[in-house]
Parts: C-alpha cells; structure tokens; sequence
C-alpha cells in the first residue's frame, strides 16, 4: 500500500494538536480536510433496495407470463375460468418469490453475477411449478388446468425471468461502477491493524465500502495521509462527519488487547446514530474464511475440524475395505506375475518394506514390489530414485513406470494403515534440495491430518515420481491440502479412475 506522510497538509490542524471538538467546525475546513466536496451527497443504495427491485421484477414477470399466456392458449374464457386461473398464477408468484429466497436467489452474490442470479432463479421456480403440482394433486384440481397452458406458463415465466434479471443485473452493474452502492467508511485506527483492514476493503471484489477516512489520535506516530486518503486526528473529527451524514458505518481495527480503549472509543461513537461494526483483530486475517459458532452463547471462530469425521469416516472406511478387498481378487494373477518376475531377474526378497509417516504422524510399515538390487534397498538416510537410477533393476524399472510396485500397498489399505486415496507417504529422511521434507516446507505435517494413499489428487495432476525441488514439494502440499479440505466419496471415485488413465501416459515415475 502506498502512504504518504505529508505532515500539515490538514486545513488549519498542526501535527501532534486535536481537531476542535465543539459545534464550531467550519465544515469548509472539513471539506478541504478530507479533500472532498460530495459529504452531502445521497447515501448509498442499501443491498435491501436491490432485492426489493429483484422481488419485484421477479413476482411481475410470473404474473405477465400467466396472463399473457392465458390471453394467447385460452380462447373465449367465462368469468370462472379466469378467476381460477388468475388464482393459480398469484399463488405462483408468492410461492416463487418464497422458494427463490430460500435457495439464495435475492443475496447478495447474486446482485452482479448473471448466471449465478438465473440459476437461483431457475431454481426457486422449478421448485414453484413441484409445489403447485403438489397443491393441485392434493385437491384433485389439476384436471381443471389446460396442460398447454401450464407448460407454456412455465417455459414462459423462466424466459421472462431470464431477461428482468438481465435487465436488473444490467442496472445495478453501470450502478456499481457509479459507485452508488458504495457504503461511505471510516475506519477507527491507522496503524498496522486499521491499514491491512483497509487492503482487505480494498482488494476485495465482493465487497461494496469506500474508505474515505481513518481516525487516530495518536497523530505524532500516524501519517498525515494513508494511500491519499487522510487520516483525522482524533474522535471528535470523525464524530462531525457522522453529525453531517458523510460516513454510512465505522469500522474499528484497535488491538483487542486494549480493552479500555476500545470501549472509550465505542462509547464515544455509539452516542451517534451509526452502524458501529469491530473489524478482527491481527491474528483474524490469517483464517479470514472462517466461520464463527457459539460455545454456550460465547462466540468462538472455528480454525479447523477434525477431517473426514462422522459419516464421512463411515463412508471412507466402507470404501476402502470394500474396494481394496475387491482389487486385490481381481489383481491376484498380476501380483503373481510381478512376484515371479522379481524372483527370476534377481536375487533378494519380492516385497520391500520400509517405516512411512501415516496418519497423525505415526510410523507404518509399508508394503511395495521390490524394485532395486537388495544391496542398495535403503531403510534410512533415503536417496529418492532418480532418471537412470543405477540402482533399479531392469524388472523394477518396468514397475516403477508402470506403477505396479504400488499394489501391494493394497494389504495396508485392507490393514488399516492407508487409504486408497489421500496424500502419498512419505519416509521420514526424505529430502528436497537437501532439506527434508518437515522442515522445507510449512504446514507439510498438515498432509497427516488423514490416511495416506496409493493414489491422490496430486498424483492425477502429475506430481508424482521425484520430488527434488522445494517447488514441486509445495505443489504436492498445495493439492494434498486441498483433497483433505474438499474430501467427498465422488472425489475418491474420480480420483480412482483418473489414476488409471495417468498411470498410463505419465512419465515422471523412474
């Protein structure tokens, strides 16, 4: 962020001395001040204006599809016939603007996203025509309605909703970039705290604030200026500001820690009719995605949850046992094969077995097809296999690019130790430019939070094989961090059937 430390350019204010604090402002002081002449201009369109518009539009535009359609698909209705239809067609609109509400149709993600804002709508009007399907049933009326036009009403009132929503989106995007929606804000604080608030106002997309204003007392410690926008030395400032309708809310970014303070400077603004909002305190920015909940009415911010729990555990463990029983019937003869030939191409074991990292940072026995010569198999201190690895056998080598060295992980699946899906195990000793693993890359203990796999969602998007730079290791974390924060059963099943069509085309296993 840019910052300029121009001190003195404030009309009339010297640094270190308070703005006046009495009812004698000269509000073309204040103008200068903040380098602005709009303080009086109109509020801000509220996001409820913009849903009543969306409401509105929507209600209206299954209104004139009905009647349209009834005026074209009925000839010659009697007073009855239109009374009962115009019954069906007013339920229908109420229950539309009812159902679109419920899937999220009038919030605020809505306002300028188009598809977004249809889908929803599309939605809540399917959901419409289920109910008045229902409702018809029920009373055994729905031979009384013309199937043309109740088909015709249906496809109509989608198309025309389609196009008042476009209408709509249209408006409120040449509003937006007016800036009519734009929530005027001071922000209470221009240290560390109140300026990386203000980046967060700043950079985001979704969000429809201003900062015109920061507010800090401490005006021997705090620039003049904060990237061109000034900063007003002390509350009674920005108290005149709220008096003369120039701020819409404050947002207060003091430490947390400073308890009385923070209840001085409250105190102070809620003597004003002004939404008061406390902006998070520094160590909040980092879990800016999280959700607060309630602790008996105490609220608490949820960092994270114990991954794949409850159901989800159920169903992860019925997969696994299931389908690792099921592969290994089906695979038996190529694991036969792949024993004789390791026996007849060299002398040695046929199974390799080697101490991994699982869950919870927990050692396991791994179980792999025997791919280098006995004497060079590696317990600790693990050099990874590299292009041309004089170390692999001519069989091995064949198994390594084939991933069939791999299988026999399947007996640790069925034991308990994997998963058939999930990041892969990694030894203790492993290193990338020479730094093992826990210690190149932060958060790499945070691969542990679930079972390791055979598979996992970096390997189908090609991080597999050697993984000797610090960049290919952050990419691996970068996609085993995502699989364990998006887990689901259809993203197993995708996963698995990638693997299959990876394994055949990849290249980065030797």
């Amino acid at each position: 962020m840019t910052e300029t430390s121009e001190i003195g350019k404030k009309s009339g204010i010297e640094p270190g001395h308070q703005a006046p604090g009495d009812d004698n402002h000269d509000p073309q002081a204040m103008d200068k001040l903040l380098g602005l002449t709009d303080l009086s201009s109109a509020r801000p369109v509220p996001p409820s204006m913009i849903e009543y518009i969306l409401r509105v539009s929507d209600v209206l535009s299954i209104l004139i599809a009905g009647i349209v359609v009834f005026a074209v698909v009925l000839a010659n209705p009697n007073a009855d016939m239109a009374l009962f239809y115009t019954n069906i067609v007013v339920l229908g609109a109420i229950l539309a603007s009812m159902t679109i509400y419920s899937v999220g149709g009038y919030d605020a993600d809505c306002f300028f996203n188009l598809i977004t804002s249809f889908r929803r709508a599309s939605f809540g009007w399917g959901l419409t025509i289920a109910a008045l399907l229902v409702v018809g049933f029920a009373f055994k009326s729905t031979g009384n309605v013309s199937r043309i036009w109740a088909s015709a009403w249906a496809i109509g009132a989608l198309a025309t909703l389609a196009a008042t929503r476009a209408v709509v989106w249209g408006l409120m995007v040449n509003m937006r970039s007016r800036k009519r929606f734009d929530s005027r804000v001071a922000i209470v604080g221009a240290g560390e705290q109140g300026q990386r608030l203000y980046r967060f106002v700043r950079d985001s997309k979704w969000l429809t604030m201003r900062v015109i204003a920061f507010c800090d007392d401490r005006v021997t410690r705090v620039p003049d200026e904060l990237d061109h926008i000034p900063v007003l030395p002390g509350l009674d400032s920005l108290v005149e500001l709220i008096r003369r309708n120039a701020i819409d809310q404050v947002l207060v970014a003091l430490p947390w820690s400073a308890t009385d303070r923070l209840r001085e400077v409250i105190d102070r603004i809620t003597e004003t009719p002004i939404k008061v909002r406390l902006a998070p305190d520094m160590a909040l920015f980092d879990f800016s995605n999280r959700t607060f909940s309630s602790l008996g009415g105490l609220p608490v911010l949820d960092l994270y949850d114990r991954p794949i729990s409850g159901t989800s555990w159920i169903l992860k463990w019925l997969e696994d046992k299931i389908l690792a029983s099921l592969i290994i019937l089906l695979v038996s003869p190529v694991l036969i094969a792949c024993a004789i030939a390791i026996k007849m191409d060299s002398k040695g074991p046929v199974f390799f077995r080697q101490n991994r990292e699982g869950f919870n940072n927990q050692t396991f026995r791994i179980w792999k097809f025997r791919t280098m010569r006995p004497e060079s198999c590696e317990g600790d201190n693990i050099r990874q296999a590299t292009k041309n690895d004089d170390r692999i056998t001519k069989v091995g080598a064949f198994l390594r690019r084939t991933s069939l060295d791999e299988l026999p992980q399947l007996f640790n699946v069925v034991t308990g130790d994997m998963s058939l899906v999930g990041p892969r195990p990694h030894a203790k000793s492993t290193r990338a430019a020479g730094v093992r693993f826990e210690d190149a890359v932060k958060r790499y203990a945070a691969r542990h939070r679930v079972k390791p796999g055979i598979t996992g969602w970096a390997q189908v998007h090609g991080w597999r094989g050697e993984t000797d730079t610090i960049e290919k290791l952050e990419a691996r974390l970068r996609h085993d961090l995502y699989y364990i924060d998006n887990w689901s059963l259809g993203l197993d099943l995708y996963i698995l059937i990638r693997t299959g069509l990876v394994v055949l085309g990849q290249k980065e296993a030797y």
